[in-house]
């Protein structure tokens, strides 16, 4: 596997503390608020990030959590300092295009979404990935160890 696909604690910490602005791919609407493709992105604004919203459904959606959605990541204003993706594995390979077109910083993969072959690609195009995880839990996981990670601490 690439350097750039990162597992270990020290690295996701040290991408997680430089973490600003995230992109969520695959973004639920309120009306899915006990999902966590919506309640996570939630938490994140809670939390002080940006948070730009990218759903792939819900076409006549213009807002969620209060901001303008997007309906590709690349028409997303730079910076983009992370990508959040709530696909499944299965269906990650249609977004390569879009994500390496948005140079985001890095791209993460919630818990149960893995492809390795994705996640090469990105790392190729020099995007850090990290699989298989949940932001959520790691960003509560260093704020009760007292580490640094994300705005708000």
């Amino acid at each position: 596997m690439h350097p750039n696909v990162i597992d270990d604690a020290e690295a996701i910490g040290a991408l997680l503390a430089r973490t600003r602005r995230i992109c969520v791919l695959g973004i639920k609407t309120e009306a899915q608020a006990d999902q966590p493709a919506f309640y996570v992105p939630k938490f994140l604004v809670d939390s002080g990030f940006d948070v730009v919203p990218v759903p792939v459904y819900f076409p006549e959606v213009t807002t969620i959590l209060g901001r303008p959605v997007y309906r590709r990541v690349a028409d997303v204003r730079p910076p983009i300092d992370m990508v959040n993706v709530f696909r499944r594995s299965k269906d990650l390979m249609p977004h390569l295009p879009d994500l390496i077109a948005a140079k985001p910083h890095s791209v993460w993969l919630q818990q149960q979404i893995r492809d390795d072959d994705f996640a090469d690609a990105l790392a190729r195009a020099g995007i850090v990935v990290v699989q298989d995880r949940c932001l959520m839990v790691e960003l509560r996981l260093r704020a009760a160890l007292g580490r640094r990670a994300g705005p708000r601490t």
